[in-house]
């Protein structure tokens, strides 16, 4: 038997070498550019469906033999989990890519901020004789002598937190979906409340997912407990820090530096004012803040995985009936 796997919306440009050989002997891949050139012949017949934007419910309606939707990343809140589980079709997601390159982003971040790194390249390019300055770190510490917070103790959470143990830094986790002990298994102390973590951090590293428990998360009450001097760094979702709460924290020196690959308006908005101040280089935020646009995931190994291991759990799912990484099992009453 031949399974049809349709991509209705290809994400990456070039070849399909990679998702097709994600298929092996059973499948049959079915690529398009855009919705409006899916047939209704193939939304009716399609086994699958792997897209990273979620189908629309005028074409969710012409599906009768689908049996999978699966996002080929690691977010889902931007996927109508509900109304799939609705028809009888699970969700499922890839986790399992671009763990090691979003944590290393992470330190990335944070190392270039706490050694100056950005900070000495941009002064040394206006004058590299006077302002060759070794002695001046703005944001500088021992890296073994501070505490490191991490917000979120999944996978990517994790492999941060075995990232800041190998520098010696002290390990905090705050994460309340955690089983008990969870933390001990990796050696570092766990709290309870997010104003607690963030009063005890130099560092604090976000690693969860977004939802609405999670948006605006780090909010001015939660910034305004921080340990004076922290660095605040989100490689996660940009809504789960507050923005406007971010800049004002900043400006008034309760948050020293911060690291962003991610905000809560992608492309960044010029207008707004933390944003504004950045791009000016005003005085205040110079070299205080860095911003990367939502690139960490992103290197040929794990654009590679992204790729095949949506195709893979399709396929696993309609040869084996094997489900991984189900996202909307709570509104998943049958399956088809």
């Amino acid at each position: 038997m031949t399974y049809r796997v349709l991509w209705p919306v290809m994400r990456w440009p070039g070849d399909r070498d990679v998702e097709i050989a994600s298929m092996g002997e059973l499948g049959q891949a079915e690529f398009h550019e855009s919705l409006l050139d899916v047939s209704d012949e193939q939304w009716a017949n399609c086994d699958a469906i792997v897209a990273a934007p979620d189908v629309p419910a005028e074409y969710r309606e012409k599906l009768t033999h689908c049996r999978i939707f699966v996002t080929p990343k690691v977010g889902f809140d931007n996927i109508d989990i509900a109304a799939w589980g609705a028809l009888g079709i699970p969700v499922c997601n890839v986790p399992d890519y671009g763990t090691q390159e979003v944590a290393d982003h992470a330190m990335a971040l944070l190392l270039s901020l706490m050694k100056g790194i950005t900070f000495h390249t941009r002064e040394l390019k206006k004058d590299p004789q006077r302002l060759w300055r070794p002695a001046l770190n703005p944001f500088g510490k021992r890296l073994s002598a501070c505490t490191f917070g991490v917000v979120g103790l999944g996978r990517i959470g994790t492999a941060a937190t075995l990232r800041a143990k190998a520098f010696g830094m002290d390990c905090v986790v705050f994460d309340p979906y955690i089983t008990n002990g969870s933390e001990l298994a990796l050696g570092v102390r766990r709290v309870h409340s997010l104003t607690d973590l963030f009063g005890q951090c130099d560092v604090v590293s976000i690693h969860a997912p977004l939802s609405e428990e999670t948006e605006k998360l780090v909010d001015a009450a939660v910034l305004r407990a921080s340990k004076p001097g922290l660095i605040l760094i989100n490689t996660a979702r940009g809504p789960i820090v507050d923005l406007d709460a971010l800049y004002e924290a900043m400006k008034a020196d309760q948050v020293q530096a911060v690291g962003l690959d991610v905000l809560p308006e992608e492309p960044a908005d010029p207008d707004h004012p933390l944003i504004k101040a950045w791009a000016a280089s005003e005085e205040w935020i110079d070299h205080r803040l860095l911003i990367t646009p939502h690139s960490a995931f992103f290197t040929p190994e794990s654009l590679y995985d992204m790729r095949f291991k949506g195709g893979e759990v399709a396929l696993t799912y309609l040869s084996e009936d094997r489900i991984q990484n189900c996202v909307n099992g709570d509104f998943l009453s049958h399956r088809r």
